[in-house]
């Protein structure tokens, strides 16, 4: 178990000597394209909601570091248990922007036809399981789903995220109970954001850190610098590859921050200490990440741009689509409910089409 945190990037942007995993300089390219288009679709996202477009939404604003650099080391072949932090994940594994976006709006265009919160993503294309609100249910979800492919003799990872509040959860203590007894593929982030809502970190438990509470269950624990893109790389990198060759469970805690408020529905000033967040916004992961490329000689204000503007265009015409696209289908209710409709859902439906007029008939049959 090691507590000590992890860094590797430096406050010169300088990497720590022995300890930079030398990505390449497309890699590198690719995860700060990933990191910047995650902040700008989290600004624009807000903004829909404030306008009264959206009704909801949750920022990983200060968080880019901790779930893409999680992610990265991940193969196209494993899975996502995500909290719903982790919209970066979905940008870095080529996820349809339409997708994400039809998502905020629950138009027909929604993978979960308007049925969840907005951010609660469902994306089968790109192996991202369905966020759940429950806290900590996606743990021991994970945890199942790795014991399976354990027994199939996959050597499929499943890596997934809760933030400190999670570890206050029953399904915290059985997912990683399960995973460590039965060795399973599994990496448990702990996003350690220093905020539950309104409940501090230092309110939320009396163990010296997160990755401490690995000892209790059998498996490696390790604390990472979160808002270090590198260092949280390397360290799960090491979890991957650990459970990939049959080597059991990892509990890795990413020592965060929380930037923006809990949700659109939070005001965290009023609540959380200025002069704490302001010395939190000096470490923007982003920001620290630019001085490392920028060090390599890889960043430039062109690049920059180039990422700003295009994504910015390219997000806002999936928006004018999206908001251009029609509500679900009323009927679509009892889509998904039973493989087979049963005689009594059959029946409620045809009483909706019903009072809903002759138009109602264009909707269709039941998919068999």
């Amino acid at each position: 178990m090691t507590t000590k945190l992890l860094t590797i990037i430096e406050k010169d942007g300088k990497a720590a000597k022995d300890k930079d995993p030398n990505l390449s300089d497309a890699e590198l390219r690719r995860v700060y394209r990933t990191m910047v288009q995650t902040r700008i679709m989290d600004e624009r996202a807000l903004t829909l909601q404030r306008q009264g477009a959206i009704g909801f939404y949750l920022q990983a604003l200060g968080q880019e570091a901790s779930h893409i650099g999680s992610a990265l080391p991940m193969q196209d072949s494993d899975w996502f248990f995500p909290a719903y932090r982790q919209p970066g994940i979905m940008l870095l594994r080529g996820a349809d922007l339409d997708d994400i976006v039809n998502e905020w709006f629950g138009n027909d265009g929604d993978t979960s036809k308007g049925r969840q919160m907005p951010v609660h993503y469902s994306l089968r294309s790109i192996n991202f399981v369905s966020i759940s609100s429950p806290i900590g249910t996606q743990l021991s979800q994970a945890a199942g789903a790795a014991m399976a492919a354990k027994i199939r003799g996959d050597d499929t990872v499943f890596m997934t995220y809760c933030g400190d509040g999670g570890t206050s959860s029953n399904d915290f203590h059985a997912g990683l109970n399960f995973a460590a007894v039965y060795q399973a593929p599994c990496v448990f982030i702990v996003e350690n954001n220093q905020w539950a809502i309104s409940v501090p970190s230092t309110n939320q438990t009396k163990s010296e850190s997160m990755a401490a509470k690995a000892q209790a269950y059998g498996m490696p624990g390790v604390r990472v610098d979160g808002n270090d893109i590198l260092a949280v790389y390397r360290v799960c990198k090491e979890a991957v590859d650990r459970a990939r060759k049959g080597g059991g469970p990892t509990l890795v805690e990413t020592v965060t921050y929380r930037m923006g408020s809990h949700s659109s529905s939070d005001d965290a000033d009023r609540y959380r200490d200025a002069k704490e967040h302001e010395s939190w916004k000096q470490r923007d992961p982003i920001e620290r990440f630019r001085k490392y490329l920028e060090k390599k000689g890889i960043w430039n204000e062109e690049f920059q741009s180039e990422i700003e503007e295009s994504f910015k265009q390219d997000l806002n015409d999936a928006i004018k689509r999206a908001k251009a696209r029609p509500k679900p289908a009323a009927a679509t209710l009892f889509d998904d409910v039973y493989l087979q409709p049963t005689q009594q859902l059959i029946e409620q439906r045809d009483e909706l089409l019903g009072l809903e007029g002759p138009e109602s008939d264009e909707i269709g049959e039941f998919p068999l």
